[in-house]
């Protein structure tokens, strides 16, 4: 898989992503409905993401698992474990931890997609829909927990996997309630994309 690595800054200890989400996208205009139409052009890893969150294109998940391993991974400490990002919407099976039980399959870590808790939106607003990262941080604050789901005892380097970086509220909100947890040392962060 083609990727363009850009380092994520942060309140993580480093962090990366595999590549941009769109290589290009031209508007067309405006269909009968009035909706504004694209045409969008994606990266490699941008068309596997698309493929693997609106088009159930499941069997893209183990090459963006491979990409993580062999692009992102080696770049960071020792990783003791994997924690896939909260899902921002309910959907049977969910993208962000199919990449990452495929990403600990390949590289024998356990993943542990219990551990962040999210609560569900009060006002109902949506991140993407919500224009500056103010906004973001005002709609996730305080509804990431904790779950004490690590039953050894220790810390470790935790992995903490999205599918797409884009203000980095989210992975900003994920980092500080991991920063709280005594059994996680470090955490490094791996984006599949970036927009």
């Amino acid at each position: 898989m083609d990727v363009h690595i850009k380092q994520l800054s942060g309140g993580w200890d480093d962090g990366y992503a595999l590549d941009k989400h769109m290589s290009s996208s031209t508007f067309l205009g405006h269909n009968e409905q009035g909706h504004p139409q694209f045409d969008n052009k994606r990266t490699e890893v941008g068309e596997a993401v698309y493929q693997l969150k609106y088009r159930s294109g499941w069997t893209h998940s183990a090459a963006l698992a491979q990409a993580v391993a062999t692009h992102i991974i080696p770049r960071f400490p020792a990783i003791g474990l994997i924690v896939p990002m909260p899902a921002s919407q309910a959907r049977t099976r969910q993208p962000v931890d199919e990449v990452a039980n495929d990403l600990g399959k390949l590289t024998g870590l356990p993943v542990f997609g219990n551990i962040i808790v999210k609560a569900p939106s009060t006002s109902g607003a949506t991140l993407k829909n919500l224009a500056t990262r103010e906004e973001k941080d005002a709609e996730l604050a305080g509804r990431l927990s904790i779950n004490d789901a690590i039953q050894a005892t220790g810390n470790w380097n935790a992995l903490l996997l999205d599918d797409l970086f884009d203000s980095g509220a989210s992975m900003h909100a994920a980092t500080n309630v991991l920063r709280s947890y005594s059994k996680i040392s470090g955490i490094y962060v791996a984006a599949l994309t970036w927009k």
